[in-house]
């Protein structure tokens, strides 16, 4: 039988076995509704999608149109009771911040000519010989480098944090997403993960050998391996815990988790790009707002007043 993860549902494990255990084995709801940081990530993702769709189209969209779909997205996923993890901002400037980080991408990427191959490509990688571990997920770009020959894997970050390049070396996620590429394109095809941290108007591009692919294809196996065969799920505190849902009956926190109850026979195939939804009647209580004890970190006030001078008519978005 072959056993169906995504990058989420391991990284989910590493992070904190704890929380694993609440959303994969106890299919424990969160009634905590999304985060607003969630919304304007999905929002941002949509209309860079939605303008590269067009450029392969042979057209390329005003920053207008851009901006036009991204409120279009906003508007259709925002609500009152959305969970604001940073007290200091309002709604209005979690949208301002969305259109300031379209107009600098726009900026400094038009005419947006990097050879875009996909977007949101799905990625279908067996681990092993036997196809008995599989990895599933969504590549936000592929492109194809004409000048150096390479594939590029992008991905867009819209969080106010960003890791160094040594942290980004341990990342996993585009890494085995880059081993479905050369599979798919040919094991000797060079792949460049990209990621672009909007918030902060910087890229950061680090490359993998197939010597270090093949290492972390073992080392994921191991990790599947692991996680089925535990038995206890410890918790495990780390800055993540501010944006936990299951923060309310986590008991690191002094809190009580619900009583187990009888195991939701639904099967995690993530068949999607959002993760399957557990349909048990367990929830916990709705936690409204949440405190930063992490610095937050601030975009460069230039770049953004560069590119809103540019493009003056994306004023007109900006909400006072």
């Amino acid at each position: 039988m072959t056993k169906i993860y995504s990058y989420t549902k391991l990284a989910s494990f590493e992070h904190c076995p704890l929380k694993y255990k609440f959303r994969y084995i106890d299919w424990i709801i969160p009634t905590v509704e999304k985060s607003i940081e969630s919304v304007l990530g999905k929002a941002v993702h949509s209309a860079l999608e939605w303008l590269y769709i067009r450029v392969k189209q042979g057209y390329i969209p005003t920053i207008d149109e851009v901006i036009i779909e991204y409120s279009k997205e906003w508007q259709e996923d925002f609500n009152e009771n959305l969970v604001i993890n940073n007290p200091k901002l309002t709604p209005i400037d979690y949208f301002n911040k969305g259109i300031e980080f379209l107009a600098t991408y726009y900026t400094q990427n038009k005419p947006f000519d990097e050879n875009t191959l996909e977007t949101e490509k799905k990625i279908i990688l067996y681990l092993d010989e036997n196809k008995e571990y599989k990895l599933q997920g969504f590549v936000d770009r592929l492109a194809y480098n004409l000048k150096t020959k390479e594939y590029e894997i992008h991905d867009y970050k819209t969080a106010n944090s960003i890791p160094t390049k040594q942290e980004l070396e341990q990342n996993k996620q585009l890494a085995l997403y880059s081993i479905a590429i050369k599979k798919e394109f040919g094991e000797n095809k060079r792949v460049t993960l990209i990621w672009h941290f909007l918030a902060h108007n910087k890229k950061i591009e680090i490359k993998k050998t197939n010597q270090e692919l093949e290492k972390l294809k073992k080392e994921t196996i191991e990790l599947i391996k692991k996680i089925e065969s535990a038995t206890e799920f410890p918790h495990q505190k780390s800055r993540l815990c501010n944006w936990c849902e299951y923060l309310s009956i986590c008991p690191a926190w002094g809190n009580t988790p619900p009583i187990k109850q009888e195991k939701n026979p639904a099967k995690d195939t993530a068949t999607s790009k959002k993760e399957i939804s557990p349909t048990t009647k367990q929830e916990i209580p709705i936690k409204k707002e949440i405190t930063l004890t992490t610095k937050q970190d601030k975009p460069d006030i230039k770049d953004k007043q560069e590119s809103l001078d540019k493009y003056p008519t994306t004023k007109k978005y900006i909400k006072d």
